[in-house]
């Protein structure tokens, strides 16, 4: 972690703008999970300790980037944040223009403001300079703390770095990059990297980095059928994308035994909650049937490869966890993960959400808030949101 974070810089007296991640699901315009917002508090709370005012911004969902669109006002997310901190946030107009230049101006230290969805402006997603600057007018210092967008080259994100002298990492940003840093640079070992979703061509770039700093590699979830049918064997109506089996198969040459696979599966009728399902072994699924998780003798293997561990990632289910007959697979992984006593970085997204609903989130060293942008450092490239941060 090279970069600045809020604790290197003077805050007092300072108008501070924050971009969070505040891109949180709603219905009828009411937050119903406050996770993100939740995230943000330790820097939000930390700033206004520091005497400073501080104006927030974060995008809600995909607008058409013409104006205000009710569904997509930030307002909810205004009120869930006040109530948190159990102080008023004042709810801009707009993000940019004369009237929220002066709501800003006229914050004393200790308030906060929150802007409406910068993607109400198409300017926004095309990073647009002049944008950027009139987000820049509304504070002298910069920080972001949205780990989940950092890899988007968008105004908020990445241009509004280079309009303010003073641009750092909040907390949760220093969090993501020190957890997920483990996993690409300087990896404790025994280092074992977990990996499963749907596609294959999602993650090549992430299969190929981390087989260079892990010990083991497993491979679960629909992404595993195309490295099975690589193999030659018949995946009957499982998911496997047939663009990616000759990219499947030059990866098993060069990983060698490096590269766990499932032996057995859970497989069923239908793509349904209610299908009838039974366990094979992965070379025999029958006709009109597809794999649908990982088997037990899948389980016992991948647990076993994953004792004595000091450092796992995982990406990915290994089976349709959203359906309760086929969630087995990521549960007991997530299970032996909790106990494990390894440091366990969980990528965002589906991820996430697993270990959230397998009851053990908790017990996981970092569960990360970015599904794109964790995968897309994983896969060792440069986040647009924090090479623009100042560095230390």
């Amino acid at each position: 972690m090279d970069k600045k974070t809020v604790k290197d810089i003077d805050l007092k007296g300072k108008r501070v703008i924050m971009r969070v991640d505040f891109n949180v699901p709603m219905d009828k315009g009411v937050v119903t999970d406050d996770k993100r917002i939740k995230a943000s508090l330790p820097t939000i709370q930390y700033i206004l300790e520091q005497g400073a005012s501080l104006v927030l911004m974060s995008h809600l969902g995909r607008p058409k980037g013409a104006g205000f669109e009710a569904e997509f006002s930030l307002k909810p997310a205004s009120e869930t944040l006040a109530k948190l901190l159990g102080k008023p946030v004042k709810m801009a107009p707009d993000c940019i223009g004369p009237e929220v230049e002066a709501m800003a101006k006229e914050l004393k230290p200790g308030e906060v403001m929150l802007l409406e969805n910068v993607r109400f402006h198409k300017e926004e997603e095309k990073n647009d300079p002049e944008f950027a600057k009139k987000l820049a007018a509304l504070g002298e210092v910069y920080v972001c703390d949205a780990f989940g967008s950092a890899h988007r080259a968008h105004a908020s994100v990445e241009g509004i770095a280079h309009q303010l002298p003073v641009a750092v990492a909040g907390f949760l940003m220093e969090q993501e990059l020190e957890y997920l840093g483990r996993a690409t640079s300087n990896p404790e070992h025994p280092y074992i990297a977990i990996l499963g979703g749907a596609k294959i061509s999602d993650k090549i770039a992430v299969i190929e980095n981390l087989l260079t700093r892990c010990d083991k590699l497993i491979i679960g979830g629909g992404m595993a059928n195309t490295f099975l049918a690589a193999q030659g064997y018949n995946m009957a109506d499982s998911l496997v994308e047939a663009s990616s089996i000759e990219t499947a198969k030059g990866i098993l040459t060069k990983s060698g035994n490096q590269l766990l696979l499932p032996i057995d599966a859970v497989i069923a009728d239908k793509f349904e909650a209610e299908a009838n399902s039974q366990v094979v072994d992965v070379d025999k699924v029958p006709a009109g049937w597809r794999i649908m998780d990982i088997g037990p003798r899948s389980i016992e293997t991948f647990s076993a490869a994953l004792k004595g561990a000091k450092l796992v990632v995982w990406n990915g289910p290994m089976g349709v966890f959203e359906m309760p007959k086929f969630a087995e697979g990521t549960f007991a992984i997530a299970r032996m993960l909790a106990t494990s006593g390894a440091t366990t970085v969980i990528g965002g997204g589906d991820s996430a959400s697993a270990v959230k609903k397998a009851g053990v989130a908790k017990q996981m060293t970092h569960v990360s808030t970015g599904g794109g942008a964790s995968l897309e450092f994983l896969e060792g490239k440069v986040l647009p949101g924090v090479a623009a941060l100042n560095s230390k």
